[in-house]
């Protein structure tokens, strides 16, 4: 057996990462001069569009565990960009805020995703395609994560 559904490049996974990883990588520089790593620029954009959430909406948003984005946010509470609040409702929820250096910092972070369009002027792909293509990726993970809930769903 020749095992060619094990071969790296016919893997639809391996070019997902590292794509990933290298848009992830591009952005660092921008990040750095935030103080801030890529996890917390995408609590910040969730918590720029939408102020005075909840974790588990955090979570939800950007499809990671609770468990996960938790010491995240100390971080960041540490450093002075949020503040973690137990709900006046309900004492199980913990509500997340921007502070008033969280709120300042969307005005630097604006030209975060202009200077990823500057790098990939470059790129062999148009504008339109690389927006197709995030359009693409999008329906993928709509698709993948509904199809994840219905499995935890099946599993209860």
């Amino acid at each position: 057996m020749d095992y060619e559904q094990l071969k790296l490049n016919n893997q639809l996974c391996f070019p997902l990462y590292a794509a990933s990883r290298l848009i992830t990588r591009a952005y660092q520089p921008q990040l750095d001069k935030l103080g801030i790593t890529y996890p917390q620029y995408l609590v910040l954009m969730v918590l720029w569009e939408t102020d005075g959430i909840t974790v588990n909406e955090i979570a939800q948003k950007l499809i990671l565990n609770t468990n996960t984005l938790t010491p995240l946010l100390k971080r960041m509470e540490t450093q002075g960009i949020v503040r973690r609040q137990r709900s006046g409702q309900d004492e199980r929820k913990v509500l997340i805020s921007l502070s008033d250096r969280g709120r300042e910092m969307r005005v630097q972070a604006a030209a975060v995703p202009l200077e990823l369009l500057k790098e990939l002027e470059h790129s062999p792909l148009s504008l339109a395609e690389l927006m197709e293509m995030k359009d693409k990726l999008h329906r993928l993970i709509d698709f993948m994560n509904g199809a994840r809930h219905s499995e935890q769903k099946n599993t209860e």
